[in-house]
């Protein structure tokens, strides 16, 4: 048998790869490629009115809190171009497009929050829609969409079969609504959403900047000799720099959010398997996870709890990682409890499980009535075909007197297993031989369409 040739085996994968993955197969010409993303840097005339256009419709959007709004505003806006811009800039160390380009990011990012602003404190919004919370959180999941859409994007730009990748890398990324939201922190004095919105804002710049140099470096475009090279590693330094501090705030917050649903699934676990009892239930529950701080705070309502059955949850708190978390029930709902109870909540709580009682006794009720319906269809059907029988069975069998037919149970006497079975009965004027019986049974098996009927005679 031939020994594997590991040289050959490298060379076949290396071929393969290169087959399926070669960026530069479709590639562009590189001064096309060029010349695109430099016509996207500009920021006068009708793309920054189609800028300002698209910051109303998003923010239309977040007011209304419609998601299809907020897609069509991202579909419409120019917000790639000068990102794209600065990563292409660096990539070929082009520092005359790389300003330009950071001078139109700033230009269109003061555009988008000025309008945003001036949008919110004419339209103000009524409470906090959750397409606009959603833009005040960044966690590292949105670095890592941003990375990801920044790639997708460039790679399409540079090929020649662009299709509708850009469109849906602009969706992704999701530029637009965070400047809005940012705006909307600035018209109601809300400094932590613009915080959040802006920092979000800030990582898919970052990161589809970072996505465009990367690929340009691996597509091998052309570099420009006039930057010596100690400037260029410096601005690689200053790039590194600035997409690692971009990071650790994201990274801080995603392991809070880990946290904190990680606390609230350990909690829920324990007060369902835990806090579950025959004649009492859980009407309310308050789950807070602050450090030393935490508490979890039950409301139940039926028959007390003994507190020595308290005590013994209490006790298993250390099974689900709830150590140093505080429990907190309050049986009945009167008013001396001390406590801030939300009626509102705990009315809503009893209403709707009652609501979900009446559900499951109603649904019960309509699979036992169907059940009966059904064995009252049996019944019918069986009468209906024994009506069409005797006719046809007196005169084939004309010593048969009595004839009647139903499902009988049968009982298995070892197993106790039960089986329902067709059954007809027959009363005869004479002895009905062995033979005679057993053509009577094949011709009602037959004549009723069921070989499991059974036949006795009395």
């Amino acid at each position: 048998m031939p020994t594997p040739n590991p040289d050959r085996n490298m060379f076949a994968i290396r071929a393969f790869f290169k087959e399926y993955l070669d960026l530069r197969r479709d590639k562009e010409h590189e001064a096309d490629t060029v010349d695109s993303i430099r016509k996207g840097i500009e920021f006068r005339g009708t793309n920054l009115w189609v800028l300002i256009f698209a910051i109303f419709i998003a923010s239309l959007g977040l007011t209304v809190n419609s998601t299809a709004v907020i897609i069509g505003a991202m579909l419409i806006s120019p917000l790639m171009g000068p990102i794209m811009g600065i990563g292409l800039g660096v990539g070929i160390n082009d520092i005359e497009l790389m300003k330009r380009s950071a001078k139109s990011y700033l230009i269109t990012t003061l555009f988008s929050v000025v309008t945003a602003t001036l949008f919110f404190l004419v339209f103000p919004v009524t409470g906090n829609q959750s397409e606009l919370l959603a833009r005040t959180s960044p966690t590292i999941y949105d670095v890592f969409i941003a990375l990801m859409g920044g790639l997708a994007g460039i790679v399409a730009t540079t090929s020649k079969n662009k299709g509708n990748v850009l469109p849906g890398v602009a969706i992704a990324t999701a530029l637009m609504p965070p400047l809005c939201t940012a705006g909307f922190g600035l018209a109601t004095g809300n400094l932590v959403y613009f915080l959040g919105a802006f920092y979000l804002y800030f990582i898919n710049s970052v990161f589809i900047c970072a996505a465009t140099l990367i690929c340009i470096r691996l597509m091998g475009f052309r570099k420009k000799q006039q930057v010596d090279s100690e400037r260029e590693k410096q601005v690689r330094k200053y790039i590194l720099a600035l997409v690692v501090i971009t990071m650790i705030p994201a990274i801080y917050l995603t392991v809070g959010i880990l946290r904190d649903t990680y606390f609230d699934s350990a909690a829920n676990k324990f007060i369902r398997e835990q806090l579950s009892f025959e004649n009492a239930q859980v009407v309310d529950k308050r789950i807070t996870r602050k450090g030393k701080d935490s508490e979890i705070r039950v409301v139940m309502v039926g028959q007390e709890v003994p507190d020595s059955t308290i005590a013994v949850a209490r006790s298993r708190m250390g099974e689900y990682s709830l150590e140093n978390v505080r429990l907190v029930i309050l049986q009945g709902v009167s008013g001396n409890t001390g406590t801030d109870l939300d009626i509102t909540a705990l009315r809503s709580k009893v209403l709707e499980d009652f609501y979900q009682n009446g559900e499951e006794r109603l649904r019960q009720q309509t699979l036992q009535i169907d059940s009966l319906e059904r064995k009252l269809g049996q019944f019918k059907a069986y009468g209906e075909l024994g009506k069409s029988i005797i006719p046809e069975l007196k005169v084939l069998y004309p010593t048969v007197r009595t004839f009647s037919i139903a499902e009988a149970i049968e009982y298995n006497v070892d197993s106790l297993r039960t089986d329902t079975i067709p059954t007809a009965i027959v009363s005869t004027s004479k002895r009905m031989d062995a033979a005679t019986l057993e053509k009577l049974t094949e011709w009602l098996q037959a004549r009723i369409g069921n070989e499991e009927l059974k036949v006795m005679v009395k």
